[in-house]
């Protein structure tokens, strides 16, 4: 099992950028899918970016251009910077570990966009 801390959420107003950070445990990090996922209030939690340990990234349609994923797996870390904030980017976003149905989950950090 691998443990996931994230951290970088907050208040931030519309056309803002923020980055957000995933430390992981273990030392099979380097090797397995990581993503981030959201969940806004009364839905659903749904895919933002996945990254591969080769580097290989995809991203949710409505993220595309404005966030970028990236990993540094010599220090077990894995970032999403999020730029051109909208207020539907608003939610608490999470860190996976291994795939969304069987993977590990950090506790999540609140992004909130709003003037």
């Amino acid at each position: 099992q691998v443990q996931l801390v994230e951290s970088g959420g907050g208040l931030v107003q519309p056309g803002g950028s923020l980055r957000l950070s995933c430390a992981a445990s273990g030392s099979i990090f380097g090797t397995g899918i990581m993503g981030w996922y959201r969940q806004a209030p009364g839905k659903q939690r749904e895919l933002v970016a996945t990254i591969r340990s080769g580097g290989v990234t995809i991203y949710a349609d409505f993220v595309k251009g404005r966030f970028a994923i990236s990993r540094d797996n010599s220090k077990n870390t894995m970032f999403l910077q999020m730029n051109s904030l909208k207020p539907e980017d608003t939610a608490v976003y999470y860190c996976n570990f291994g795939g969304a149905k069987f993977g590990d989950w950090g506790q999540g950090t609140q992004v909130t966009v709003s003037s």
